[in-house]
């Protein structure tokens, strides 16, 4: 399992977005990146630096991937049929950990990674600990009996913070989802603009 070695609101701070959509991000108070420095003027970026920020900010949103997962997932989008970056963001959003967070059964990208990794998931009645799972559509994935009554589990089921996407269908007096298809971008409620085109000019370079 790969471990997130910073915090994750400096992600935020660098960037200069909320790309959680959190209330408790520090940009919301603070809008210039972290460290003694932070409080420079930007400097305008290149072709090349809007490219990385964009790798950055999509990468950055799904929590722990590391750079060597991301870059394999942008390779198989690119190998199948169709816009690159709506295959990109198919298989992103199908990742057993994304479809937890997106059904609400956890409050964060960061806690649906551990809550996943800890056993507290099943799909089609199965255990399943790997948060890279690629679920496929008309997958049911279940929080087990034994998770359902956890603190982090009721908070986020009563969330107004987000809203479920239509991709999904949900029963929160069940704790199940199932994934009705696969989404293109524009079933996705980022809080923020992501621009997956740019993605695949960075990596395609």
């Amino acid at each position: 399992m790969s471990k997130r070695i910073q915090a994750k609101y400096k992600i935020d701070r660098r960037l200069g977005e909320n790309i959680w959509g959190r209330p408790k991000s520090p940009i919301n108070k603070r809008e210039y990146g972290p460290g003694e420095h932070g409080q420079r003027r930007r400097q305008k970026l290149s072709d090349y630096g809007v490219q990385l920020r964009a790798k950055q900010k999509l990468k950055g949103y799904y929590g722990n991937i590391t750079e060597k997962q991301f870059k394999a997932i942008y390779h198989e989008a690119a190998r199948l049929k169709g816009d690159t970056g709506e295959r990109l963001i198919g298989l992103l959003e199908s990742r057993l950990d994304a479809v937890v967070y997106r059904a609400k059964f956890v409050t964060t990208v960061f806690a649906a990674r551990q809550f996943v990794s800890h056993g507290h998931v099943l799909v089609n009645g199965k255990k399943v600990n790997i948060p890279s799972y690629r679920c496929r559509e008309g997958d049911v994935i279940e929080v087990r009996d034994r998770a359902k009554d956890i603190a982090i589990v009721l908070e986020a089921a009563q969330s107004s913070e987000r809203d479920i996407p239509d991709y999904l269908d949900v029963d929160h007096n069940k704790m199940t989802a199932k994934l009705a298809r696969i989404p293109a971008l524009s079933d996705v409620q980022y809080p923020v603009m992501m621009e997956p085109n740019l993605v695949i000019e960075f990596y395609s370079r």
